[in-house]
């Protein structure tokens, strides 16, 4: 196993500073850069952290695999979100950031999953349904940023259409309607890298179709 580069957190310099974004210059060594575009503080970078806090860490956000479980066939729930980089509603999952108030509590993951499911999406996580996490900790693009996310599933079993609404956005969120797939129509998907009006989709959404399909989630609901 090749030796770790430590970065120090004296040799780490903030180039940007905005209330919802930070690049950082991170100095790996004499006269070599790195830069991280991270919505961390700089006190608190992955990058500076020991093996044992790196290990401990929270992840900065949820995305959640919503799947309908009820009488009928099981369904995917995804919607179009409007995504300002790419400029378009892309296909996609409820996502959102954990707030500060929710980090100390016992299960931050799961707090945060069940409000973002209620803000988009409308549908309340009740006593039949699951919530669960599928990966604590996975990274978005770890070459530009140390944004994490964690990956959760909620199996709604009692959840009813005409309860669908994406009234609950908050902030900069848009959205243009839902997308309900079953494991066919979720597998085309995945086939042609394509969602059903031609457009390419994050790569959280291939996970979650990824996880619908491979049927592992029933495995975690049993």
């Amino acid at each position: 196993m090749a030796d770790k580069i430590q970065i120090k957190k004296e040799n780490v310099k903030t180039l940007f500073d905005s209330p919802y974004l930070r690049v950082a210059d991170l100095q790996y060594a004499p006269g070599k850069h790195y830069y991280d575009a991270t919505r961390r503080d700089m006190e608190n970078l992955t990058a500076v952290k020991s093996d044992e806090e790196f290990a401990a860490m929270l992840a900065d956000a949820v995305s959640c695999i919503v799947i309908l479980d009820g009488e009928e066939e099981p369904k995917l729930l995804l919607s179009y979100e409007f995504r300002y980089p790419a400029g378009q509603y892309l296909l996609s999952v409820p996502a959102g950031l954990i707030d500060e108030e929710d980090k100390g509590k016992p299960d931050p993951l799961i707090t945060t999953a069940i409000r973002e499911i209620r803000e988009e999406t409308g549908l309340e996580v009740k006593a039949a349904d699951s919530v669960k996490v599928v990966n604590p900790l996975v990274f978005s693009t770890p070459g530009l940023t140390d944004e994490s996310n964690a990956l959760m599933c909620a199996v709604l079993r009692s959840a009813k259409l005409s309860d669908l609404s994406q009234e609950g956005a908050v902030g900069s969120e848009q959205f243009d309607g839902f997308c309900l797939l079953t494991r066919s129509q979720a597998r085309e998907i995945l086939r042609t890298g394509r969602d059903q009006r031609g457009r390419y989709y994050p790569l959280y959404t291939w996970a979650a179709l990824m996880y619908f399909v491979s049927d592992i989630w029933r495995e975690a609901t049993d």
